[in-house]
């Protein structure tokens, strides 16, 4: 059952990179924040390849598969340019939520283009979460909500949709090919299209007023992101994606413990039974 222990570890990472990487943004701009610490993430996923020794599959790769490896990377770059955009305009506890419901698109998606079946656990389950999901967004009740409220909205919901075709992209481009190495290869894309995103835009030259606080959180996010992938794919390889994908989206719940206790971000009492619905939905996934 060791593969559990390493489940548990990748939702517990994924909780807290977002909580780590809020901290470290709050004085930098989102894309240069996100080009640095995907430049971690970049060592992680390598490191990982040449743990399970599939570095030496790169010249098998098929032009099918490599075409839809590099479609993933970019969906992935642009659904984390989003997301690191919301985490600095809004709530940790509002936009994370909104990042975990792309596992309801991404069964949709699914559905339509990959023709995979749905159970009526996964319809409870998207239910759940989509409910969920629109009960924690709800704005609060106070008068924090400035003209950037609407903003963080958009980001946080074209990241979820990003997100999804991530994982319908990458679920054909890894048909062929090592996980791990498909993960690395996409990480590439990743990193060069943020760095292009840091030197279009010409916010490389903020690079040198990054204060040491936000270089240490940066840098910790794209730890706990490297620690998260080397656990979920740790537990992925022994035990069953159905158990293991379920536990690793429990990652919200550590999410918002950490915003409570090191950001202050408190929940009203319509975002707890909207946590609680996305908890009993992800659950029901499980079944």
């Amino acid at each position: 059952m060791l593969w559990l222990f390493f489940a548990f570890g990748s939702a517990f990472f994924a909780g807290i990179t977002a909580v780590l990487a809020k901290i470290g943004i709050q004085n930098v701009n989102s894309t240069l924040a996100t080009a640095i610490r995907t430049v971690v993430v970049l060592a992680f996923s390598w490191l990982m390849v040449f743990i399970v020794g599939s570095q030496s599959q790169i010249g098998d790769i098929s032009g099918k598969t490599m075409i839809f490896l590099v479609l993933s990377g970019l969906s992935t770059g642009a659904s984390w340019l989003c997301y690191f955009r919301a985490l600095q305009l809004g709530d940790v506890n509002k936009v994370a939520p909104i990042d975990k419901s792309s596992t309801v698109l991404t069964i949709l998606l699914a559905f339509i283009f990959l023709g995979e079946p749905v159970s009526a656990f996964q319809i409870a389950g998207v239910v759940g979460i989509g409910a969920g999901t629109l009960l924690m967004i709800t704005r609060k009740e106070t008068q924090d909500t400035g003209r950037e409220d609407g903003k963080w909205l958009i980001f946080a919901l074209l990241s979820a949709v990003f997100a999804s075709l991530t994982s319908i992209f990458g679920k054909i481009g890894v048909e062929n090919v090592e996980s791990n190495l498909g993960t690395a290869i996409r990480t590439v894309v990743v990193l060069a299209m943020a760095w292009l995103m840091v030197f279009v835009s010409g916010e490389q030259r903020g690079i040198k007023s990054i204060g040491k606080k936000s270089w240490l959180f940066l840098f910790l996010s794209g730890i706990t992101t490297g620690l998260s992938w080397l656990c979920y794919y740790r537990a992925l390889q022994d035990g069953p994606a159905s158990v293991v994908v379920p536990i690793d989206k429990l990652s919200i719940l550590v999410t918002v413990v950490f915003s409570w206790i090191i950001l202050k971000e408190r929940l009203e009492k319509k975002s707890i039974v909207g946590l609680l619905l996305i908890l009993a939905g992800t659950g029901a996934m499980l079944l």
